[in-house]
């Protein structure tokens, strides 16, 4: 739910607003995935909120249909006594027969979904968030109960018993590519959209205030109480939806010991490497084996020396020509390449054109552009890798850059 949500469907939406290309791309692939992703960026774009309220709203509404609604429809399909075609039970064995929930905002796992929801989804929109409970149960009690849609059965709706009748259901498709293209056709053009600002989210289980595992664990609780099965308290929900795999207790701190003293040594002021160990340990043999560590290598440029740990620092932002003009000037080093990470930001050898419209560029922008990425608001610096001649024109090895960015704390309501 999270991933698709607040993730996965956003991220298709923003590659529609920002890449020429997106949609002969995608109406390419392969089977329904064309309209698949179409519908999503139809559903992020076209019901996108512009107040909390709606956020609040929305919540609400997807609560009574995937709580609610969806196990009505699947309860009238199969009713608790269906049989199936040979006379024995459906709801038997591993199938559970499931009970709707009726929303109670004074029940606290209800009133923790619609928090949760209402905020990732404002989040999403860069609406301002509302971390205050007593002020989200007021808006869910404001909501008028004829908005809240009573349930009325689909006759003709079509449940996949098993996973060959849902393959049978998707072949009978028609031109996906075509029905794709319909779909997006049903959207406000791209320049109506153009200061639509859509903020995909990563999934964070580690920041208790970001309201990601209060949403995994309010939806996961509810759908184990739609079929009676024992709800999970927040630590073991992490432990699900992070994989984490509990280290063996001995190892974990043997290592954590041998880590502090080394720390101890550093706090102590010994600068020489003869006080400072490698540990090799295997509680299996057992084996421990100690090292002296070797120094990291020094390189030279001019008159500089430099290793692995040290970087070039810039703490103001900088048009791609102002970079390299500042390696120039300052350091007497002439850029042939620009790198960060896999992404290739500048070289002697692109064409002309490309050169110049990125020059004026600020080097963040250089990046969003070529990488078709945004910058995430936590991060605070990046790391390029230049490619230097010298005076003479000869290549030196020189250090990163790290590149300090200037993050003011995110306004969500811009």
């Amino acid at each position: 739910e999270f991933e698709g949500l607040f993730k996965q469907s956003p991220e298709q939406a923003y590659l529609y607003l920002t890449d020429p290309k997106f949609i002969e791309r995608t109406s390419k692939l392969n089977g329904n995935q064309p309209i698949e992703i179409g519908e999503s960026v139809k559903k992020v774009l076209a019901e996108r909120p512009t107040s909390f309220m709606e956020c609040i709203k929305w919540a609400r509404l997807y609560f009574e249909q995937q709580f609610n609604h969806q196990i009505q429809q699947l309860l009238f399909n199969f009713p608790p006594d269906y049989t199936t075609t040979t006379g024995a039970p459906f709801w038997s064995g591993p199938k559970k027969c499931p009970h709707p929930i009726n929303f109670d905002a004074n029940n606290q796992l209800h009133l923790d979904f619609i928090m949760s929801a209402a905020n990732l989804r404002a989040y999403l929109y860069n609406i301002p968030q509302c971390p205050d409970r007593e002020q989200i149960l007021k808006l869910v009690n404001s909501l008028p109960e004829n908005e809240i849609p009573k349930f009325k059965p689909k006759q003709n709706l079509k449940i996949a018993v098993n996973d060959s009748e849902l393959s049978m259901m998707d072949s009978n498709q028609f031109d996906a590519g075509d029905r794709f293209k319909s779909i997006l056709a049903e959207l406000p053009t791209l320049d109506e959209l153009k200061s639509v600002k859509i903020n995909p989210i990563d999934f964070e289980k580690d920041d208790d205030s970001n309201f990601h595992m209060d949403f995994i664990v309010a939806t996961s609780n509810l759908r184990a109480e739609n079929y009676e099965i024992a709800p999970a308290d927040r630590h073991k929900s992490k432990l699900i939806a992070g994989r984490i795999i509990p280290a063996i207790a001995t190892t974990t701190a043997l290592i954590s010991g041998l880590v502090f003293i080394e720390l101890y040594k550093l706090v102590q002021g010994f600068k020489s490497m003869d006080p400072y160990m490698n540990s090799f340990v295997n509680l299996a043999l057992p084996f421990f084996g100690f090292s002296t560590p070797t120094a990291c290598q020094t390189l030279k440029y001019y008159e500089n020396s430099f290793t692995i740990w040290d970087r070039f620092e810039i703490n103001q932002d900088m048009t791609l020509q102002e970079f390299i003009d500042y390696f120039k000037n300052e350091h007497h080093l002439d850029i042939t390449m620009i790198s960060q990470g896999n992404v290739l930001l500048y070289s002697f050898f692109l064409n002309k054109e490309k050169r110049e419209e990125r020059m004026p560029l600020k080097m963040t922008e250089v990046l969003k552009r070529v990488s078709k990425k945004r910058i995430e608001p936590y991060v605070k610096s990046l790391v390029f890798e230049i490619c230097c001649n010298d005076d003479n024109g000869e290549d030196v090895e020189v250090p990163y850059v790290r590149y300090v960015l200037n993050n003011e704390p995110m306004d969500i309501s811009k």
